[in-house]
């Protein structure tokens, strides 16, 4: 059995600074529907702690995330 991630979109929010990748998932988490994966890419180093604060508070789950030098990708489920 895969562990691969269905991804249902990708966002391309890098160069965004913060607060804007969280205001901006906040408002495209809806674009999908429940149980799918949205796939963030941000070059903003508070996403690592403001999508899961922000997951907590929504009522989502990140199930990932991955960081390289310059890209920062999050992996959102949308659970309601």
């Amino acid at each position: 059995m895969s562990n691969e991630i269905q991804v249902e979109k990708v966002l391309d929010f890098k160069g965004l600074p913060c607060p804007m990748p969280v205001v901006k998932i906040s408002q495209e988490i809806n674009n999908v529907e429940v149980g799918q994966v949205v796939e963030v890419h941000t070059t903003d180093p508070g996403s690592l702690s403001d999508f899961p604060a922000w997951a907590a508070t929504s009522g989502n789950e990140v199930v990932k995330t991955d960081q390289s030098d310059d890209v920062i990708k999050i992996y959102v489920k949308r659970l309601k």
